[in-house]
């Protein structure tokens, strides 16, 4: 049995206590006033990601996607998707075979399919040559091979099929995402109805609020979808992060990475979708147009800069764990600090710093 003990973040407290862990799970989690000043945390869940560590998901390389998940542990993401980008569906194929037996051993939680099926007005740093309208045959035979493993597809709802699409991902148990998305207020709405429960990173890939055309992002935010959100202070300005979170609320707004290989790394030449990427003091941007392209973020640094824009940090941590596990309909197993979930957990120093991770009882 472990104790691990300093100022536990629970649902809407920070209290001085200690979790107990037994084996791969949480024993208990008590108060206890002679804690120390470390911050306990849920593990991070990042439900949107497409590397790091110089290592890429969005070939559908095993090794590469197994590297690009350490990565990310190190830095508290115990749980984690495989975000792929557009591309032609042989590599979708390919990429849930190689991925699923990852899955299965609990490397990764699932894949995300950012794309094909995005409008190409608003693809930002997607390979407008892949970008395609939604086939329900495409994701029949994703869902046949991947099962469960495909856990979240990003639709713009305005594309012919898209609405038929989103209805099929809900009642084959995969999380349609509205996102990369030219779509009037109305149209958003309509996604939402036929079954989108996820915004992808919300303001980004959208068309600009306007206030004779609300769009996407305003439908999104009053709707009942989670928003993802790219805390990492280029995607976002510190104040529309604040924003977005204190409309949605913590239970229906997300942390994510949007992370690309280039996370951890020096600054140089990448490479995304088959397109490339120049990064430079932290930001990514393709050679060819400018266009921000995926970020260099981790979930801690998401979590600081969160708290930093004035998100109080128990709302914080449920946007980095809580709501994101919810979503992805693991909420019975991982996102916060109860007795019988799973024992991940972030031990984080005064200044949210990662001191240890630990994941299924473990320290990494």
């Amino acid at each position: 049995m472990t104790r691990i003990s300093g100022h536990v973040v629970t649902a809407g407290a920070v209290t001085p206590g200690h979790v107990e862990v037994d084996g791969p799970a949480i024993l208990t989690v008590a108060a206890d006033a002679r804690a120390g000043d470390d911050i306990i945390v849920p593990g991070f869940v990042d439900m949107h990601c497409h590397g790091g560590g110089g290592h890429t998901f969005t070939t559908g390389d095993a090794d590469q996607a197994r590297r690009a998940a350490a990565f990310h542990r190190a830095h508290g993401t115990t749980t984690m998707l495989a975000s792929l980008v557009s591309s032609p569906f042989e590599l979708m194929r390919d990429a849930t075979a190689a991925f699923l037996p990852l899955v299965q051993e609990g490397v990764l939680a699932g894949v995300h399919f950012e794309g094909p099926y995005l409008s190409a007005a608003r693809c930002g740093a997607q390979n407008p040559d892949f970008l395609r309208d939604p086939s329900i045959d495409e994701l029949t035979a994703l869902v046949k091979l991947g099962g469960d493993a495909i856990r979240m597809v990003t639709v713009a709802p305005e594309l012919p099929g898209a609405l038929a699409a989103i209805a099929f991902l809900r009642e084959h148990g995969v999380v349609a995402a509205i996102g990369h998305t030219d779509a009037s207020y109305e149209q958003t709405l309509a996604g939402v109805e036929a079954g989108g429960a996820v915004a992808t990173h919300l303001f980004n890939g959208m068309r600009p609020v306007h206030h004779r055309e609300p769009g996407p992002v305003v439908g999104l935010l009053a709707s009942t979808a989670v928003v993802e959100l790219i805390a990492d202070n280029i995607h976002l300005h510190p104040g529309a992060l604040a924003f977005a979170a204190r409309t949605a609320g913590p239970d229906r707004a997300a942390l994510i990475t949007d992370a690309m290989d280039a996370a951890g790394m020096p600054d140089g030449g990448y490479e995304l979708g088959g397109q490339e990427v120049v990064v430079a003091d932290r930001v990514a941007r393709l050679a060819r147009n400018g266009s921000i392209a995926g970020s260099t973020l981790t979930m801690d640094a998401a979590l600081r800069n969160a708290v930093a824009a004035g998100i109080p940090l128990p709302d914080a941590a449920a946007m980095a764990a809580t709501t994101p596990a919810r979503v992805l309909g693991l909420d019975d197993q991982v996102g916060a600090l109860e007795a019988g979930l799973r024992a991940d957990l972030v031990v984080l120093s005064p200044r949210l710093e990662v001191k240890r991770v630990m994941r299924a009882g473990e320290w990494l």
